[in-house]
């Protein structure tokens, strides 16, 4: 009965956490990274809360709404998209979306750096979808590897604005937790989990270093 209740703790967990780290808030929490730990903090509050918000409305709202739609039409089985051969579609949706999102921080002057973010979160999705005709990749690792990437970069680059080795510290741990949840609700196998985390982390880091 103990070693029940110690299971049902860690799958209750492992759910709590792919539900918070969620593919789809992945830009909007590299988003808020971005705006609020980096030089960019010194911009007005008000500015940086409008900013967070349209990205998120068009990097995690509308394409959970796209999402719904297909799920009505049952063109997709959950809102997860658990199953690899239904992925292409929703995944060209969402690099489309990240790329509009790009397009507005360019709009509003965002330096290229931030820019880039999106744009490498954009190249992210794309190659996740070629590789999900073949195979089934993590995208919450690849979401959580784009987020570190970002991290590493405002880090080494000197645009923190504090010493962000802690917060890099803690965004490792954090997808490791992610990863290990991925394996322990057998949603992908240990390959599946460090590819969707390289893949992330290699297209964000490297369109931030040749773009920012």
């Amino acid at each position: 009965m103990k070693q029940y209740s110690i299971n049902k703790f860690i799958a209750g967990l492992s759910h709590l956490l792919q539900a918070v780290l969620s593919p789809l808030l992945m830009p909007t929490y590299g988003v808020f990274v971005a705006l609020w730990a980096s030089v960019l903090c010194l911009l007005p509050y008000g500015s940086r809360v409008a900013v967070l918000l349209v990205c998120m409305g068009i990097t995690c709202i509308i394409p959970l709404i796209f999402l719904s739609v297909l799920r009505h039409f049952k063109l997709v089985k959950d809102l997860h998209v658990e199953v690899r051969e239904q992925r292409f579609f929703p995944y060209l949706f969402a690099a489309l979306c990240y790329g509009v999102a790009a397009y507005y921080l360019y709009y509003c002057h965002s330096p290229l750096w931030f820019v880039s973010f999106m744009v490498g979160s954009a190249i992210t999705v794309l190659v996740m979808a070629v590789i999900n005709l073949k195979w089934k990749i993590s995208a919450h690792m690849a979401g959580i590897g784009g987020v570190v990437a970002l991290i590493y970069q405002i880090h080494v680059q000197g645009l923190s604005a504090f010493d962000m080795m802690w917060l890099l510290c803690l965004a490792i741990i954090v997808a490791g937790l992610l990863g290990s949840s991925r394996l322990v609700l057998k949603r992908h196998d240990t390959w599946q989990v460090l590819a969707g985390a390289v893949v992330g982390f290699m297209c964000v880091s490297l369109t931030m270093r040749l773009l920012g």
